[in-house]
């Protein structure tokens, strides 16, 4: 991968010129790739990785299994791109294994993203089954460590 890639997704924070000195080129070179990246799509967007717990915010986010049945002559992506365009979806993958799409929901409590599932999601033809589970508690985002899981803990030895 591209240095100037890794050091924006370890840190997206870092200015032009701090980038173009850990990468030991001038920062007009660093501004001209960030702008071809920018415009042609390899770089999507950016974000700050939040910590829920240290927040006020409740919501709830969901993994779930979706099998499909695939199309003559597109396979999964249209079914797909349709999921990925709904508002409650964050992440939309085709998987190898039990199931073709891992699609990761947000909701305000559990029955927003049960009502999700059950209006929207299974009732779009072509989805076979869903699989939900809800997440209990984040240990590591987006490479980075949970406040409470960085300080750590001996566990109990009993003879």
């Amino acid at each position: 991968m591209n240095a100037l890639l890794k050091l924006l997704q370890t840190n997206a924070r870092l200015s032009s010129s701090e980038l173009a000195d850990r990468l030991g080129i001038d920062e007009s070179q660093v501004e001209e790739k960030l702008a071809v990246f920018e415009t042609d799509g390899t770089v999507l967007g950016y974000h700050a990785v939040v910590d829920r717990d240290k927040t006020d915010n409740r919501d709830v986010s969901a993994l779930i299994e979706v099998k499909l049945t695939p199309e003559r002559e597109g396979g999964f992506n249209r079914l797909a791109e349709r999921i990925a365009k709904f508002d409650q979806v964050s992440n939309c993958y085709l998987m190898s294994g039990g199931y073709d799409l891992a699609v990761v929901v947000e909701g305000s409590d559990l029955r927003e993203v049960a009502s999700f599932v059950s209006d929207k999601l299974s009732t779009l033809e072509g989805v076979v089954s869903t699989a939900t589970h809800f997440q209990l508690k984040v240990y590591k985002q987006n490479g980075f460590l949970a406040t409470s899981a960085a300080e750590p803990k001996r566990l109990p030895v009993t003879p």
